[in-house]
């Protein structure tokens, strides 16, 4: 269910007092003289510009020419504009590839040999012996489906409409191409003890050939399919004797991607027209057996309930909050592509097969949309949130960006509020808000609201009903049922012929008001909708039954003398869970240090054993925290481990007092230093006002986490506080990050500029593939620097810190704020 979000309008700004500079609501910077000057020159500049522009248009009215003069001189600009942009991205494309070309050369090669999951993911096993299996056993599966079409598939299809009442399968061929699994994982250590969770990496492009008649003379089939998607498959419960297993359970946790080439009157759907809807159509098919919340069980043991087994019960609900999106990229343009506008864009969010749109914002960049989603989730870590953003359009929308966003992240942090970069454009934001509710038996959490959001989860299993009432067929009516609570309808599959059908379907709905809403159930005939039975059920009757749960048979009304229907109702209230607390962080005691030291022996090593940095040490209430000069020899120690191979093949200086060290490599070489690494030494130059600064610089909030399903290290940048004022206008600032031992050019990441502002706000993920184990034997090396400063020979250097993975649970994560400290910074006592 969705419902729009409000919009909180900020008051107005107060007025400024005689004498004060006037504050610009909304931004930190203040119109003193110097911003005044800076308004000026840029009015001046746009002024100039607007003349330079119109004054030639201008000019060919004067002198009476004609105007495809201008519209010449437009075509001849642009066209230089084009020929330009194409030399500069060839440009640029070569030096990103000298830059990275190895990183290049892997991607290319990964896309063109669509190279196996195990390759790229260390924890996904290659299973070859499974596929000898499959290949083995594919031709008695062939059998096995021509029986299921034939003998299960045929006669529903003839039952499902009076025009199909020939409908058969008069040829099927599986082909001899067997279905394969390029990648396992197996779980353990993340579930239940007595389950064990597979995730298969599946692909199928085999030379299937089936052929049906639909009524004579036409005929339909298909020649050549393809299927990609993960399939989770899930062993429980474990029991002590023969199976083993109690039951199986498979299902995809994302919708697959599908391909078909149809033959016959279909051979229609292969067009472009109408192959997308065809292939969405069954896509839609099997996300109604197969993909979450449906699930395909195949109980091994008596004893296993099939309703626990295909619907349990949800692991939680996540409500989305979309906010807005910024810097997207703009489609619409005008004169044939001389004149960009802008985009209309709107968002679809996408959790397994429920799926909403946003509204649409017309003719802006940085829509504002502020409506809520809410999403039951079933699996997480697992089920992802796939939102896209679209241009709205007359004929085809066009794609503006997606983003993927793990839920088991969601899961985790409890409540996440940040900018997430889109993929698959060159630039573009999305705002998200995302908060984790979980499901609670408690009565007294029950806290309705009054925005339209909901307080409570309705999850219902249908089961089957008996002794139906006949209409004019002897064998029994064809029909589903209805369930409705207010507005929200949600239907049943048809089950055709029976008066006793079986279901065995699972449903959820969201509450928003316990106290009056009903839960009404209606079961229907498939030709007329008339109803065959009805039920209606209280909701606020499952407040007073134990753990919210009712299972039983209910007797229809409006129906047969004992028609009844047999379903389970849960309720559950939704708890907003709080954010896990944060590590206290043990800051080391700030210790005074001395002068520059001098390198008597000409040691390089030596010369870098005199920096100290804030490395984060954390560590239980318990133990005591590392004293300064330990956490002076780790910094020292990995200076010497870094910088030992290029020092000892130089000459060493006699002094290093106020030694700098510029690296004569090419920066696009592998062994470069990056510019951040340039000063090594305790009296590099940093700015006087930095020298002579007796306080803190500031400190910058982290969060760090490991994604165990992505094998990924997440690294986001959230901001800064209090930073060292480089200016009377504040500090232009950006993070720079390296994961240690790597200190290259292109291994370093780093953030945006932030300008005139001592409180930067980023609210940037950075990923590193490295696999857990690695990432715990590594270290973080985070500066704050000083754009403005670029181009000068001081140090661009706020403020550092130094964070040690071997100390840190990655699994769980940490977000905290960090003290900024400077090493090698002498200060007079």
């Amino acid at each position: 269910m969705a419902s729009a979000g409000q919009m909180y309008p900020s008051g107005p700004a107060e007025g400024a007092r005689p004498g004060e500079s006037l504050t610009v609501p909304g931004g930190p910077e203040k119109l003193n003289s110097s911003a005044v000057n800076r308004m000026l020159m840029e009015f001046l500049m746009y002024f100039g510009r607007a003349v330079f522009v119109f004054y030639p248009v201008y000019l060919t009215g004067y002198l009476g020419l004609s105007v495809s003069w201008v519209l010449l001189c437009m075509v001849m600009i642009t066209w230089w504009k084009k020929n330009r942009q194409w030399k500069d991205a060839r440009i640029g494309t070569a030096i990103e590839f000298v830059d990275n070309e190895t990183h290049v050369v892997n991607k290319e090669l990964q896309s063109a040999l669509q190279m196996a999951s195990w390759v790229h993911f260390p924890d996904v096993e290659k299973v070859d012996w499974v596929n000898k299996v499959l290949e083995q056993a594919w031709p008695f599966f062939g059998m096995y489906m021509e029986k299921l079409l034939k003998e299960n598939i045929q006669p529903a299809v003839r039952l499902s409409s009076p025009a199909l009442k020939t409908f058969t399968f008069t040829k099927i061929h599986f082909g001899h191409i067997p279905l394969r699994i390029t990648g396992m994982k197996v779980y353990t250590h993340e579930v239940d003890h007595r389950e064990v969770i597979l995730d298969l990496n599946i692909s199928y492009e085999g030379d299937v050939d089936i052929d049906t008649v639909v009524k004579e003379p036409i005929t339909a089939g298909v020649k050549g399919l393809k299927l990609k998607g993960m399939l989770r498959v899930i062993l429980e419960p474990l029991i002590g004797e023969a199976p083993l297993v109690g039951g199986v359970t498979f299902f995809f946790i994302r919708r697959p991607s599908l391909e078909i080439n149809w033959t016959g009157m279909t051979n229609l759907l292969d067009s472009p027209a109408f192959s997308s809807l065809s292939e969405e159509t069954i896509m839609d098919i099997i996300a109604s057996l197969m993909v979450l919340p449906n699930r395909m069980c195949v109980p091994l043991i008596d004893q296993v309930k099939v309703d626990q087994m295909r619907f349990p019960l949800p692991r939680g609900v996540v409500r989305v909050h979309l906010l807005e999106a910024r810097d997207l990229v703009a489609k619409d343009t005008y004169m044939m592509g001389l004149v960009k506008g802008k985009s209309d864009p709107y968002a679809t969010l996408r959790v397994g097969n429920r799926h909403f749109k946003s509204k649409t914002i017309k003719e802006n960049l940085n829509p504002r949309w502020n409506e809520v989603y809410e999403f039951v989730v079933h699996e997480a870590p697992g089920q992802e949130l796939e939102l896209e953003l679209y241009d709205e359009d007359t004929d085809k929308d066009d794609f503006i960006g997606r983003y993927h966003l793990d839920l088991g992240e969601v899961k985790r942090d409890k409540q996440m509020d940040q900018w997430f970069p889109l993929e698959g454009v060159q630039n573009g934001e999305v705002h998200l808000k995302l908060q984790w509710f979980s499901l609670k038996t408690d009565p007294s959490l029950l806290t309705e609201t009054s925005d339209g959001l909901a307080c409570a989860m309705l999850a219902l299993y249908l089961d089957n009903a008996s002794n139906l009432p006949l209409t004019k067929r002897t064998s029994g009516p064809n029909s589903f049922v209805e369930f409705s609570i207010d507005e929200e309808v949600q239907k049943s599959k048809v089950v055709y012929a029976s008066k006793d059908p079986v279901w065995e379907e699972g449903f959820t709905f969201f509450v928003h008001n316990v106290q009056t809403q009903r839960l009404m159930v209606q079961v229907k005939e498939h030709e007329k909708k008339t109803p065959l039975g009805v039920l209606n059920l209280p909701l606020t009757r499952l407040l007073n039954t134990s753990d919210m749960t009712l299972d039983q048979r209910f007797l229809l009304e409006r129906s047969g003398a004992n028609s009844q229907i047999k379903m389970k109702a849960i309720l559950r209230i939704l708890t907003l869970e709080k954010p896990p607390p944060k590590i206290i962080l043990n800051p080391p005691p700030q210790v005074k240090q001395g002068g520059p030291q001098s390198n008597q022996g000409g040691n390089a090593p030596e010369s870098s054993a005199a920096l100290s940095s804030s490395t984060v040490q954390f560590s239980s209430p318990t133990q005591p925290a590392d004293s300064h000069n330990g956490l002076r020899d780790d910094y020292s120690a990995h200076r010497r481990g870094s910088l030992a191979a290029s020092e000892t093949s130089r000459p060493a200086p006699s002094t290093t007092s106020n030694m700098r060290r510029f690296d004569s490599h090419s920066l696009l070489s592998e062994n470069s230093i990056a510019s951040s690494r340039f000063d090594i030494s305790e009296g590099a130059s940093y700015p006087e006002a930095i020298r002579k600064h007796q306080g803190s610089f500031g400190e910058i909030h982290l969060t760090v986490r490991y994604a165990t399903l992505r094998n990924k290290l997440i690294i986001m940048v959230n901001g800064c506080r209090n930073l060292f004022p480089c200016s009377e206008n504040g500090t232009d600032s950006y993070v720079r990050l390296y994961l240690l031992p790597e200190q290259t050019w292109r291994h370093r990441k780093k953030t945006h500029v932030k300008k005139r502002t001592v409180n930067p706000v980023f609210n940037e993920k950075f990923e590193f593939d490295v696999s857990l184990n690695e990432a715990q034997t590594r270290k973080l090396d985070v500066a704050v620097k000083n754009n403005k400063m670029l181009y000068t020979r001081e140090r661009k250097d706020i403020g550092m810190v130094m964070i040690d993975f071997s100390q840190v649970d990655l699994a769980k994560g940490i977000a905290q704020w960090f003290e900024l400290t400077l090493p090698g910074l002498n200060k007079s006592s």
